[in-house]
């Protein structure tokens, strides 16, 4: 089963499943529940922490959920805050941070670099969770739309639509879909 995140970033062939982490995990939750998948892709938009240019592809098997507060010792968490599927198909050992904020302090977001952390996007550590749980098989594939910094937004913006279509030919591409 393919799923995406919803709103403004939905996909014929996929399943929008909410925007963030809550409603990303209700409505995943709900869906494997009622008919279980063999398997969940994730695809979307994430924003780079300053290692991938804008409209490259990163498949990945690893989320984390680090707020910036953890960066500036402002925090901390007794709950397990990186995950990994066991799936081998996906070898890429870049890692999604999720939130429900996105980042625009390019200085200090450039930290999640030092902890293997490249990439953003708000809903991928929720869809692991729940896979875990519920012990499906999965994996993601993004595309960066923009980098985390004060223009993060406009940035996503501006590249959504031009990055909605290649994400699409990639998966094209690896006979993901047809």
């Amino acid at each position: 089963m393919i799923v995406c995140a919803g709103r403004n970033e939905t996909f014929k062939f996929a399943e929008a499943i909410g925007v963030g982490l809550i409603e990303s995990a209700i409505n995943l939750t709900r869906i494997c529940l009622f008919n279980k998948p063999d398997f969940i892709l994730f695809i979307g938009s994430a924003g780079s922490y300053g290692n991938h240019e804008v409209f490259d592809i990163i498949e990945s098997r690893r989320a984390a959920n680090i707020e910036l507060s953890f960066l500036t010792n402002s925090s901390y968490t007794p709950l397990d805050n990186v995950l990994e599927s066991d799936n081998k198909m996906v070898k890429n050992d870049t890692i999604v941070n999720s939130s429900n904020y996105i980042s625009t302090n390019e200085e200090l977001a450039k930290q999640y670099n030092e902890y293997g952390i490249g990439i953003e996007n708000m809903e991928y550590f929720s869809v692991l969770q729940v896979a875990r749980e519920f012990e499906i098989p999965v994996a993601g594939i993004f595309i960066v739309t923009n980098y985390t910094n004060e223009n993060a937004h406009e940035d996503f913006l501006k590249n959504h639509q031009e990055a909605m279509k290649k994400l699409t030919e990639y998966l094209v591409d690896k006979n993901i879909i047809k």
